[in-house]
């Protein structure tokens, strides 16, 4: 299976719904990062009290 994002090979391939979407390590980091950095995940850091080792 090939990236979602280029045409390297997909290192890591999820399924929801028999629908399956693979990317490579780089796009898969890049996604992590991105979403680290959202209003979204800071939302449910302060709902879930998460306190994180720096």
């Amino acid at each position: 299976m090939e990236c979602h994002y280029c045409e390297s090979g997909a290192d890591i391939v999820v399924e929801r719904e028999g629908i399956r979407v693979g990317v490579c390590e780089r796009h898969f980091r890049e996604q992590m990062e991105e979403l680290s950095e959202s209003e979204w995940v800071r939302n449910i850091e302060d709902e879930l009290d998460i306190d994180r080792a720096e």
